[in-house]
């Protein structure tokens, strides 16, 4: 679907978002539009988490030890992406606990503020003197990015004993992120990292640099939450003898059934979806390419059409590439009408087809470039979905191989054993909702909300611990 705009852009700015949008007005090249489906999930689940502000447990040990502090949470931005959404979700659990928060953030770039406001979470204004004495008077500061560095480091100069307040929440992964961080990394009370191999690489990347830490970091990784969970079938604190896990699975399968008809897929179709940003870093084009190798190596009537699609010039800008991404959704499809996103008929005689939903499932595919945890990861295992993921980053301490998904390499180099893995999903759908089940398993054992909470607990009292040892005392690694 292609709407004609309106109106025109005015790009006296020329800034990166009007730019973005100026390159749609020119672009004619999208495919079916399917969504949202907001309404359809409220119809048929009878139920919204609008309607609610947390779901503390009032009994439990993070409630008691939280109740009545006063803590600060800093953003570093409020887009629609991991670090944001996670701080907002804890500064809602820390307030229907009990605690009083203030948000401090750095940039407003993305949506969130609204809903910030929708779950009564204050935000300061200033980003500087008054924010520095509101930190001053709280039990607890946490960072929520290693973006955080610049606000720390002026933090700290402002109140050099405040450094040892400050508990930082790391989600990044990449030197870029160390490197703009480092010199403020060993004046915190406690490093937070979400994985055993991101704080493994940051460890080293500390010696390296002669960096020596003033406690030894604690691992904290992401959750599905209780709400999630909730329409996951998967037992929380949401519950009730009207919604029960066995009810709510009920009417997860039949909104799953009206969203797949809505999108025009067959029992006998696989979707495989990539959620995430559109930028290379996120291997949506490693995916249309693994795609194509699996077309190549077992040719189809649409091959010729969809490798043409997939030929993107080198010299094209890095939007016009991330736009093209999206035009591939109207070229890749066939001559059917009901074609989502991009179809491939894969053996007509069974009617089955792969379907690849990009940008905003029978699989999950994580073609990224290591991601740090992947929450994302995840919350489709909670539903039951396997997971074709990267042998790097945090994925591989969430998946296990052969049991509730499957592995490629990283970068280009994935490509090849990525479309094999395709390909057995396809064909193996027993396989394939056994790898779901066993995937659904392992998140109701590790990373369900009281997990996450459990072990922040005890970061929280490690931090507001009074210090016995001399400042002096610091550990190396």
């Amino acid at each position: 679907m292609h709407v004609k705009p309106k109106a025109t852009m005015n790009m006296e700015n020329g800034d990166a978002e009007g730019q973005e949008q100026a390159f749609l007005l020119k672009n004619s090249t999208y495919g079916s539009i399917v969504g949202p489906f907001g309404p359809l999930e409220d119809r048929v689940l009878e139920w919204s988490p609008e309607k609610r502000f947390g779901t503390c447990d009032s009994k439990g040990d993070f409630a008691h030890f939280v109740r009545s502090r006063r803590l600060v949470l800093v953003f570093h931005e409020l887009s629609m992406t991991g670090a944001p959404i996670s701080m907002m979700e804890l500064a809602t659990e820390l307030l229907s606990c009990g605690a009083t928060i203030t948000a401090v953030v750095l940039s407003k770039k993305g949506g969130l503020m609204s809903e910030l406001a929708r779950r009564r979470i204050k935000v300061i204004e200033d980003r500087a003197d008054f924010s520095f004495k509101t930190a001053m008077k709280a039990d607890l500061v946490i960072a929520g990015s290693a973006v955080c560095a610049s606000w720390t480091d002026q933090y700290i100069a402002h109140f050099p004993a405040g450094g040892s307040q400050i508990a930082w929440w790391i989600m990044e992964n990449r030197r870029e992120y160390f490197d703009r961080s480092k010199h403020v990394l060993h004046r915190v009370k406690m490093l937070m990292f979400l994985s055993e191999l991101q704080s493994k690489q940051w460890l080293n990347w500390c010696q390296e640099e002669n960096i020596k830490l003033r406690s030894q970091p604690s691992i904290v990784p992401l959750a599905v939450n209780d709400e999630l969970a909730f329409v996951a079938g998967i037992p929380c604190s949401l519950n009730t003898p009207l919604a029960s896990p066995e009810k709510m699975i009920e009417k997860r399968r039949l909104l799953r059934d009206a969203v797949r008809k809505e999108m025009g897929l067959k029992d006998s179709d696989m979707l495989v979806m990539s959620l995430s940003s559109i930028n290379a870093g996120k291997g949506q084009l490693l995916l249309l390419e693994s795609v194509n190798l699996m077309i190549d190596q077992d040719p189809l009537g649409t091959g010729s059409q969809v490798k043409k699609t997939l030929d993107i010039r080198l010299d094209e800008s890095a939007l016009a590439r991330k736009h093209h991404l999206r035009g591939l959704v109207k070229k890749s499809c066939n001559a059917d009408a009901s074609c989502t996103n991009l179809v491939f008929d894969s053996r007509r005689k069974q009617e089955q087809a792969v379907k690849i939903l990009i940008g905003s499932v029978g699989s999950k595919s994580n073609k990224g470039v290591g991601e740090t945890f992947g929450r994302v990861t995840v919350e489709a295992m909670a539903f039951g979905v396997p997971v074709l993921g990267t042998d790097g980053g945090g994925t591989k301490e969430i998946v296990e191989q052969n049991v509730s998904g499957l592995f490629h390499p990283m970068g280009r180099a994935g490509n090849w054993l990525l479309a094999e893995n395709l390909r057995y999903m396809l064909k193996n759908p027993t396989a394939r909702k056994q790898m779901g089940k066993d995937g659904r398993k392992q998140v109701g054992k590790r990373y369900l909300k009281r997990h996450m909470y459990g072990r922040l607990v005890e970061v929280l009292t490690r931090c507001m611990r009074r210090q016995v040892a001399s400042s002096r005392s610091l550990i190396g690694f």
